[in-house]
This record gives structure tokens, sequence and C-alpha cells, in this order.
């Protein structure tokens, strides 16, 4: 039996971690992990606590903001993110696998908390209908090592 590569398991659990998500608009997973082990994972929807957008607005989704995104919305990576400094985990040096790339916003959280390796599974851009991946130059700007992940994920396509 052939051992899987760790990018794989933790990009195959991202996938899964998605499926947990209310967003009726998009599905978003992502795992953070430091030397061979998972820190935190995240997914996309409202702060916990408030409502579930899929229960509150089934045929619309939560209301949009000024830039056309979800009003209530926090992004999986940030939820990751907030996890693990809540419960004060070390998150420097970690790698975030996401299924969707970061946002703008997003990359700067992750580069401020010290996250030197971002993996994902598809572009930001392209689900928005942008040029360039803003989240993904700036990460690279400053050094973070950003990569597409390149492995075959059943149900991926479907799903997110």
């Amino acid at each position: 039996m052939e051992r899987p590569e760790f990018d794989d398991i933790y990009m195959e659990l991202a996938v899964k971690i998605a499926q947990r998500s209310h967003c009726i608009k998009r599905h978003v997973g992502a795992v953070l992990a430091r030397d061979t082990r998972i820190i935190s994972v995240g997914y996309n929807g409202p702060p916990a606590g408030t409502h579930n957008c899929d229960e509150e607005f089934p045929e619309t989704g939560c209301a949009l903001d000024s830039k056309g995104s979800c009003s209530l919305a926090i992004h999986a990576e940030q939820n990751a993110i907030l996890y693990a400094a809540k419960n004060k985990a070390t998150i420097e040096g970690s790698t975030l696998y996401v299924t969707l790339s970061p946002c703008l916003a997003c990359a700067r959280i992750i580069y401020t908390m010290g996250i030197t390796r971002v993996v994902y599974l598809r572009s930001y851009a392209t689900y928005k209908g942008l040029d360039r991946d803003e989240g993904i130059d700036f990460l690279q700007g400053f050094g973070v090592t950003c990569e597409q992940y390149e492995g075959e994920i059943e149900h991926a396509t479907e799903m997110i």
C-alpha cells in the first residue's frame, strides 16, 4: 500500500471540512498544519453563535456587502487562524491548505500570522471573475510560498 503525502491528506481534509459550511453560495474549507501535525481547521460561514445562512436565508443567502461579498461570512482561512490563535497555538511557520485561494484581506492576515506556505485547490480570481489572484500575488511578493494543488480529489469539483 502506498502512503499518501501530507499535502494530499490535508487538502482532502480541507475539502471534507468545506462540506460543513452553511453558506449557500460557496463552500470553502481550510486546514492549518505545521511539522506534519494539524493545528486547526475552519470553514466559511457566519460567526459562531449567530445563525446559519442556509437555515435563515435558504433562498438567497445572507445580504451582500458593498463589495458584493457575504456580509456575515468569516472566510475559512480566517476561521482556522482565529481558532488556532484563540487556543494559543503557534501559527508561525505553518502551512495553510485551503480549497479556494485567499482573497487579499485573508492574504494580509496569513502573512501577518507568519504562515510560510499556502496550498490552494481552486482560484479565487476565477471564482470572482478577476484577472488575477491578488491574494496570491501579495503573499508571493512577501516571500510566502504559494502552490496550486496538483493532486486529484474525488468530488472536489461538484462541491466547491
